[in-house]
């Protein structure tokens, strides 16, 4: 296995390892740079002929976050640029793009949607905005904001309060959760409490009942009753957050993100904390390096198992969405397990997540296969250095960028 030394100099050699991939975070990220804001990877042939070399809506704001957070000059004046760009390709209806391809200035919006990249900009802009508040950038772009805000209303279910999408339409871009997922609605309740947005109660309410059956109270909502009724007649992972929850079917595979996410965007109380980390921890999540993005594999036997994600042979067990390790997910298991008290293994997994940005010569490589660890996917990715940030600062401070601010 890759793991650092335990015993005598490893502690020397951890903090060591850290302050260079602080240095090396921030150098890629101003290579990274462009006119147009942030590039989601280091604009090569390579990344070019994939589309990397795009401003993307997802990484723009996360790098928007950790550019905030580092300390540079530089990044810190391009923090809002990439916001600004996704902004200025708003869809007449609100919706923020998958991507804008800077070079033939042309808007993306995935196959079926792409439901994250707006939840994920309201998040980066009101962060950037309470760090700066003479900037007034919420007030620059109240306009686009409201149409954001009002996209989402569209796509949300009027008695659970909790947005809708298809598969395939968030970050996961090959895997099949639909219906009320997991991940996206950690991010819908973050805005509503960020932006004051109506229903926040019964989001958070509806979505522990629907995500956790186990421990919830009996809904009130008929339909409701009968979803968590059929998880609970069924489930056999009972500990983690559900993947996502349809008609008659839902996902156990473990969403590593999203049960972060629920965390970090206080869906969770400490005992729901407690647990959840736990079932992680139990997984071995973070064995090898942090971490990997599902506790269990879909695998092609599987009744979840769809044909696309034969893409490119991509998403096979172990690999990019269905077992891979995504460093970039790593930053946000470092700043839960900070947010959670544990400073001790936040700063031992810090160390673990500058490493697997050091791999392959300071690569900051997308992912790694889940068993063999190999690195896979796109070099120099601009999220993975920002989220290494993020949870540096999570990890000093004790403090969160998903925390809701005072006005």
């Amino acid at each position: 296995m890759h793991r650092l030394p335990t015993p005598g100099s490893a502690q020397a050699n951890g903090v060591e390892l850290v302050e260079t991939c602080r240095v090396k975070a921030i150098e890629l990220l101003r290579n990274n740079l462009s006119p147009q804001g942030i590039l989601a990877a280091t604009p090569h042939a390579r990344a070019e002929s994939r589309g990397y070399a795009a401003i993307f809506g997802r990484d723009a704001a996360v790098c928007a976050i950790g550019m905030a957070l580092s300390g540079d000059a530089v990044l810190l004046r391009e923090a809002a640029t990439g916001l600004l760009t996704l902004a200025g390709h708003q869809a007449a209806n609100g919706q923020i793009p998958k991507f804008v391809d800077v070079r033939r200035h042309e808007a993306d919006f995935w196959y079926l949607g792409c439901i994250d990249a707006t939840l994920w900009w309201l998040i980066a802009l009101d962060f950037l905005d309470c760090r700066d508040p003479a900037g007034k950038l919420r007030q620059r772009l109240a306009p686009s904001v409201a149409k954001a805000i009002q996209w989402l209303g569209a796509q949300e279910h009027q008695r659970f309060f909790l947005l809708q999408q298809n598969e395939a339409s968030d970050w996961a871009d090959i895997m099949p959760r639909s219906g009320f997922v997991l991940y996206t609605n950690a991010l819908w309740f973050c805005v509503k409490r960020l932006y004051g947005l109506p229903h926040a109660d019964e989001t958070r309410e509806n979505f522990n009942q629907l995500f956790h059956p186990f421990s919830a109270n009996l809904a009130e909502y008929r339909r409701a009753r009968l979803l968590a009724h059929y998880v609970k007649r069924n489930a056999k992972n009972r500990d983690l957050y559900l993947s996502f929850v349809n008609f008659t079917f839902f996902g156990e595979e473990g969403d590593v993100f999203g049960n972060l996410l629920a965390l970090l965007c206080g869906l969770a109380d400490r005992e729901a904390t407690r647990r959840t980390l736990l079932a992680l921890d139990r997984a071995g999540i973070a064995e090898s390096w942090p971490v990997r993005v599902v506790c269990e594999p879909i695998p092609a036997s599987s009744f979840l198992w769809r044909a696309y994600m034969l893409r490119h042979r991509q998403n096979l067990e172990w690999q990019y969405h269905n077992g891979g390790v995504w460093p970039f997910v790593g930053g946000f298991w470092v700043t839960a397990l900070a947010l959670a008290g544990e400073y001790d293994r936040a700063n031992a997994e810090l160390a673990m997540l500058a490493g697997a940005n050091a791999l392959d010569g300071w690569s900051f490589n997308e992912w790694l296969h889940g068993q063999s660890l190999a690195p896979r996917g796109m070099r120099g990715q601009s999220w993975n250095a920002a989220a290494f940030l993020m949870a540096m600062d999570a990890v000093r401070t004790g403090s969160s960028a998903f925390a809701r601010r005072p006005r």
